[in-house]
């Protein structure tokens, strides 16, 4: 009787799964492309509701049975019944870079005990309201710091941060310009 092979997990990583995946990028670039569709609905007040329609890794539709809601504090008019989207956001943006730690250490054979992001974001309800034209509706800034602890030396986590910088799709999200082509239907 032949062993089923052996798993080989780092960080709750599965490396072989993470190397074939590469490798069929490489192989057909067509494979990398993963296109994501969010439907969003008013639910009264300043709640809303997402639901993730689908996500379609590899040119195959995955179904996400999944709903974001959102919503205001009372003190922005909301009824306080979950995170207002700029928490949302800033939430988005450090699960995304999570994961590219851990796949950044997990790649280069790096255990990590604590990852860790905090962030902050300051915007002026000025800009939002439009009460004063010459100030920004978002942030102009967002503070993060990134704790990584594990069994890298100092100088690989610093390579590790480097590349979770210039390869997660949503740090490049929010760092680069990205175009939005909006219609009304």
């Amino acid at each position: 009787m032949s062993e089923a092979p052996q798993t080989s997990l780092l960080n709750g990583i599965d490396l072989a799964a993470l190397e074939r995946t590469k490798q069929s990028i490489l192989a057909d670039p067509m494979v990398g492309h993963a296109k994501f569709r969010v439907r969003t609905e008013w639910k009264g007040q300043t709640r809303s509701e997402s639901m993730l329609e689908a996500l379609t890794p590899e040119g195959e539709a995955v179904t996400r049975p999944f709903t974001i809601v959102a919503d205001e504090p009372r003190e922005l008019l909301g009824s306080d019944t979950a995170p207002n989207p700029q928490e949302l956001l800033v939430s988005a943006v450090n699960a995304c870079m999570v994961v590219g730690y851990v796949a950044q250490a997990s790649m280069r054979g790096i255990s990590l005990d604590v990852c860790r992001i905090e962030t902050e974001g300051e915007l002026n309800l000025r800009g939002f309201l439009g009460v004063d034209e010459t100030v920004p509706a978002g942030c102009r800034r967002i503070r993060y710091t990134v704790w990584l602890e594990g069994d890298g030396c100092r100088d690989e986590l610093e390579s590790i941060h480097q590349a979770v910088m210039a390869t997660s799709p949503n740090f490049f999200n929010l760092a680069q310009p990205v175009q939005m082509v909006g219609r009304l239907a």
